[in-house]
Parts: C-alpha cells; sequence; structure tokens
C-alpha cells in the first residue's frame, strides 16, 4: 500500500509513452476561492499526441503547462497534437471551456494534427421532471437537450465569425470538418427511460479506436442528468478509466475491471451536509439530495476500487476543492492500491518508461 499526496507536493511527472495528465482537479460549477485547482479536465497522452476528458474552466492554459503537443510554440500548439475529445456529461463544469478550445484553437495549433473529434453523451431525449409544486419554463424549446453533436455544430455556429475572419485573413486551407462532434453510440435499449434512477445495468460499449487508442464507454449514475458516461481507455501499454461524476455504479466496477488506473470523483460527505444544515427548503433539499446521492462519498471510493482490483485510484473532482489532504487520505480506507489525491498537473505513467 502506498499513498502519494501533499498538499505542497510539486505535480507528479513521468516519462512513460502513455500516461494521465491531469489538468484540473476541482469539481462543480462554483469558483472556489482558496484553491489553486482548475475545472475538471485531464488527459490521455500517448506519445506525441494527448486525448481530452472534459473541458472545465482552465484547460486550455493548462494543456500548455503540462507541456503536450507543441506547448513551446505561440502559434502552432499545444493542440496540434490532440486526436480528440470526450466529455463524461455535459454539466457546465465539465464543458464550460470546451468553446475556448475550439474557439481559441486556430490560434493555438488547432487541426494541425488532424481533424478533431467531440465525443460525448447524446440528446437526452426528454425534460427532467420538474420539482413538486414548480413549473419552470424551459430554455430553447424547440431542442431543449441537445446532445454532444449538436452542441458542437452550436458552437460552430456561434463562432463563424472568428473562424471565418481567421481563416479568410490568413488563407488557413481544409478547415471544412476539421472540429467534428459525435454522441457516443450508446444501445437503444439503455436510453428508453432518461428519468429512470437508477441507471439500467450494461455491459462497457467500445466506440472509438485509432492507432493509439481504444475507447469504450458505459453509463454511470449522475440522475438527473443523463446520459452520464464513464469512460476507458486501452492502449498498448496499458488502460486507464474515468469514472465521470456518479455515485456507486455497477457498470464502473465492470468497466474498470484489470485497468491500471481507475481516475474516480469523490465528494466529501460531512462537507455537504454543513454547507446544507437542516433544515433545508425544497431548492437546497434538492441539491442536498444530489450531491450526496449522485455523487461517491469518500467512504465509498475505496472499496469501489478494491472491487475492481485496480492498483492505482487516483481522486479527482474533488468537491469541496478546498478540503485538506488529509481528509481526502481517508479514502485509502478499503482499498489495498496505491492512492493517488490528485493535483493539477500531476502525471502518472503506464507501463514502461
Amino acid at each position: 500500500m502506498t499513498t502519494t499526496s501533499s498538499p505542497e507536493r510539486a505535480p507528479l511527472t513521468s516519462d512513460a509513452r502513455t500516461r494521465l495528465a491531469l489538468l484540473g482537479t476541482a469539481g462543480g460549477p462554483n469558483w472556489w476561492l482558496d484553491s489553486p485547482r482548475c475545472g475538471i479536465s485531464s488527459a490521455v497522452v500517448v506519445g506525441d499526441k494527448y486525448y481530452l476528458v472534459d473541458a472545465g474552466a482552465g484547460v486550455g492554459p493548462q494543456i500548455r503547462r503540462a507541456r503536450l503537443g507543441n506547448w513551446e510554440s505561440r502559434l502552432w500548439g499545444p493542440l496540434d497534437g490532440l486526436r480528440s475529445v470526450f466529455l463524461t456529461h455535459l454539466h457546465s463544469d465539465h464543458v464550460c471551456d470546451l468553446n475556448n478550445i475550439l474557439n481559441n484553437g486556430l490560434a493555438n495549433g488547432l487541426g494541425l494534427g488532424g481533424p478533431v473529434s467531440v465525443w460525448g453523451p447524446g440528446d437526452r431525449g426528454a425534460l427532467p421532471p420538474a420539482r413538486p409544486g414548480s413549473s419552470p419554463t424551459p430554455v430553447a424549446p424547440d431542442s431543449p437537450t441537445p446532445g454532444t453533436r449538436e452542441l458542437v455544430e452550436s458552437i460552430a455556429r456561434t463562432f463563424a465569425t472568428d473562424y471565418n475572419d481567421r481563416i479568410f485573413e490568413n488563407g488557413i486551407e481544409g478547415t471544412d470538418g476539421f472540429i467534428t462532434g459525435h454522441d457516443v453510440p450508446i444501445p437503444k435499449e439503455y436510453l428508453a427511460d432518461p428519468n429512470g434512477d437508477p441507471h439500467p445495468r450494461m455491459s462497457p460499449v467500445p466506440f472509438y479506436e485509432d492507432d493509439r487508442v481504444r475507447v469504450s464507454a458505459t453509463l454511470v449514475r449522475h440522475a438527473p442528468v443523463f446520459p452520464a458516461l464513464a469512460f476507458r481507455f486501452d492502449t498498448d501499454d496499458g488502460s486507464i478509466v474515468f469514472s465521470g461524476d456518479t455515485g456507486p455504479s455497477e457498470n464502473l466496477v465492470e468497466l474498470a475491471t484489470g485497468a491500471d488506473v481507475l481516475v474516480h470523483e469523490v465528494i466529501a460527505g460531512e462537507w455537504v451536509a454543513a454547507d446544507f444544515p437542516s433544515p433545508r427548503d425544497p431548492v437546497n433539499e434538492a441539491i442536498y439530495q444530489h450531491l450526496i446521492g449522485r455523487h461517491t462519498l469518500i467512504e465509498d471510493v475505496g472499496p469501489l476500487a478494491e472491487r475492481a482490483g485496480v492498483p492505482t485510484l487516483v481522486l479527482n473532482h474533488l468537491v469541496p476543492a478546498t478540503w485538506p489532504v488529509e481528509r481526502w487520505e481517508e479514502a485509502q480506507k478499503g482499498y489495498s492500491g496505491r492512492l493517488v489525491v490528485g493535483m493539477d498537473l500531476d502525471q502518472i505513467g503506464i507501463g514502461a518508461a
């Protein structure tokens, strides 16, 4: 058993060909005071290429600070090394800087390494149920629950002025189709009830493969958000699994079994109870129930990783981002492997260097 964490430690480093890079480790859409953690985002790095998982606040500069792609170039990197983006779900803290990756991308090497695809959940298909006694009006009622494909198309339309100014002024060729959005093809039978809870039990679905990675997905529990996904990246050097936002999930245990690293979200139940003390009004009660029921508590994440048999558990999407590191280390209980309390810019090698 090894525990790697310290509030003052330098980021972990690795020269391995395949490695996990934590770009941002803070969970939630709040702008945390007194925390240096950026919004949630990670990368799977394989040689000189990398794959982005989620795009939280600050991800663009963090990619350069992590020295990915052609990070020394002001104009031609670091997005030249980006192959694809994978979104676990469409909550704002996971996608808020996707527009910056795509919109600022032409000035930072986007597309120089070939077309970039963005993969994530499809259209939810129905609005979540309203809280009893309320009757909210949906935003964009003509398409109130767009999926990833529509999200990316909307971003491109929104920023078309900037794209076209740069393309035409600089004579950039080959931009047609250099960014594409795709909905992860979860079988329809598992998507029939978007308001069901818990999520349907299913086995992982492979959906993406190139010369460096093979990616599979499964549904996880983050209701009322649906679909919410976890991803597994298999490479020639080993495997990395990302839980996304979820409560304890049998689907995730199956996805992570046999992997080398499990990157798992975690929340401090004690902090939630203190932040939303009783008695709670209906709005605060709804938030409280979501936080404790659709995320994974410190005491639950270690036993889950033990069941999956992963040798390394990396805690990520930390809520709150200001919680003392030694409190996160309590996740070691029930887990016999190596625990890493993630810090921004940590890099963890997979397989031989």
